[in-house]
């Protein structure tokens, strides 16, 4: 059986694998797409497609939608040219329960894949006529938050987005770039309103998107590439919204034993593969099941029935920021970036395994229920504790998502002011300091140690992808397993730079408790472990 649109007409042999297929006609679903897009997506990997190409297959399967998204790569073009073009932008959902059992579902919820790129004439006329189509209401992002930076830590713009700016809009290669020229075609041609929806997990994630496409716009502006118009269309709510939203649904890399086994029930070439650009993809999707989308419902050009989708939820924006705290600053996001790390540190490949550690699941927990939710708002949409509860008692320990520990680490460093600034900051405002901190200060040692490179037992081991982990591993360098005393400074730069945490985390009052606790973690083989047992054990349940 192969994953096309010719392929899945063989309807019988699909339910004899226990794969189910769409229930409406994928070829009507994406030529409305093709011919009036609707729903415009940016990022199109992994969590993409199971989860907002689900939401729009579910929808689709409703009735209430009946145009394809369209999938929009600007960073990794291979996954366009072997991932979605094979395919016939099919994608294959592959949900797996916490008892082992799996759902197969074949998604046709993506209309067509465009490279976004502006030297490509061809590409870049079909990307202007999609941005100038009335019919366009939603464009979505999952670019993760790299994806929306424009400058370094030293505030000064990253060289690809000077390149943009002083090329102007007709020669852009950044996500960013490419849509404030979108938007700015989409303002000469007549200025219809549109939603940019951010669904990736940064705080206020709607306002990120915003200062970015504004800078472009700004600069462009002065430099005469835009009237000064397009920045007052950019900034006008009737026209151009920018609404919050909160993103939740584990997605591991694809497993080759999922690929391996629906070879078995006959599905063609499914294997993985790694593009030059290093993602990681399959033809297929494993994910978990439980899955949470909060959005604010500011939509000017109208939207579709997403209330309706499988585990969304529209609210205004005060709701959706307590919802995005709850799960970003406290119970999920916290949980994975410290204990991911010393995952790592320990040996241990799978998230999962780690918390089989009756210690690690301790800590888990002191850094969501005990550290983390003091310091939130109940959103009223989601409970808290039960959102919590789900994820220690289902989500986390569910070893058949094959999530590793590694994953966890990817991209860590743009993440640690969110995940950990805002209440670390929470806890001075109301404390006058953060000293009582104790997991949450474990975590960001373990995360040092981590990018020391070496385990417990001193191997060494690659580091997950992440902008910044190369220049930390250098500041590290001189600090040694087995030599405590080494560490003296060197964290200094890292742990005051406020671009990274949001805050100095010495004026915090954590600062040289994470120097301390390093310390402890490199004293000698095994240390890590041992640190993290006594610091834990020390701590009343």
């Amino acid at each position: 059986m192969k994953m096309t649109l010719e392929g899945i007409r063989d309807r019988n042999a699909w339910a004899a694998a226990g794969i189910t297929l769409p229930g409406y006609d994928v070829e009507e679903v994406q030529e409305k797409g093709r011919k009036a897009p609707r729903w415009v997506h940016f990022g199109i990997g992994n969590i993409f497609r199971v989860f907002i190409g689900g939401i729009a297959d579910g929808l689709i399967e409703q009735g209430v939608l009946d145009t394809g998204l369209t999938c929009i790569e600007t960073f990794d073009y291979d996954v366009v040219d072997k991932i979605y073009a094979p395919y016939d932008n099919l994608a294959l959902s592959v949900i797996l329960k916490g008892d082992g059992t799996r759902e197969y579902k074949v998604l046709g919820s993506l209309a067509e894949a465009v490279k976004a790129q502006s030297a490509d004439a061809a590409a870049w006329k079909r990307m202007k006529e999609i941005f100038t189509a009335k019919s366009l209401q939603i464009v979505s992002f999952t670019i993760t938050e790299k994806g929306y930076a424009l400058t370094d830590p030293a505030g000064n713009f990253l060289p690809y987005v000077k390149k943009d700016i002083e090329g102007g809009p007709d020669h852009v290669s950044g996500a960013m770039g490419i849509v404030a020229a979108m938007l700015l075609e989409r303002f000469i041609s007549g200025a219809a309103p549109l939603a940019l929806v951010s669904m990736d997990n940064c705080s206020h994630n709607g306002d990120l998107l915003k200062a970015s496409v504004t800078t472009m716009a700004k600069e462009w502006i002065a430099r005469g590439y835009a009237d000064a118009a397009f920045l007052d269309y950019l900034e006008d709510p009737a026209k151009i919204a920018f609404p919050w939203t909160m993103i939740d649904k584990i997605t591991p890399r694809p497993s080759t034993e999922i690929a391996d086994d629906l070879e078995a029930l006959g599905v063609e070439d499914m294997q993985p593969l790694e593009t030059g650009k290093r993602t990681y993809i399959a033809p297929f999707i494993n994910a978990e099941k439980p899955q949470y989308l909060a959005i604010e419902d500011t939509f000017p050009n109208g939207r579709p029935a997403l209330e309706k989708g499988f585990g969304v939820y529209l609210a205004d924006r005060d709701t959706v920021n307590k919802a995005e705290r709850m799960k970003v600053t406290a119970c999920l996001n916290p949980v994975h970036s410290a204990l991911g790390p010393i995952g790592v540190v320990r040996g241990f490949d799978l998230f999962a395994d780690l918390l089989d550690d009756p210690v690690m699941m301790k800590m888990g927990k002191i850094v969501a229920y005990k550290e983390g939710m003091p310091m939130i708002e109940d959103p009223g949409i989601i409970s808290p504790k039960a959102f919590t509860d789900e994820l220690f008692g289902d989500r986390f320990p569910n070893r058949y998502l094959g999530d590793t520990n590694l994953r966890l680490c990817t991209d860590e460093s743009q993440g640690l002011g969110v995940r950990f600034g805002i209440t670390i900051m929470a806890y001075h405002k109301k404390y006058g300091s953060a000293e009582r901190l104790t997991a949450i200060p474990l975590g960001l040692a373990g995360y040092m140690r981590y990018l020391m490179g070496i385990d417990d037992n001193g191997k060494e081991y690659v580091l997950a992808p992440d902008p910044l982990a190369a220049k930390i591993h250098e500041a590290l360098s001189t600090v040694r397993l087995g030599e405590p005393e080494s560490l003296t400074d060197q964290l200094r730069p890292i742990l005051s730079n406020e671009k990274i945490f949001f805050c100095d985390l010495y004026e915090m009052g954590v600062g040289e408790k994470i120097e301390d606790l390093l310390r402890q973690m490199i004293a000698g083989p095994g240390a890590c472990k041992e640190t993290v047992c006594r610091v834990i054990g020390g701590i009343a349940e």
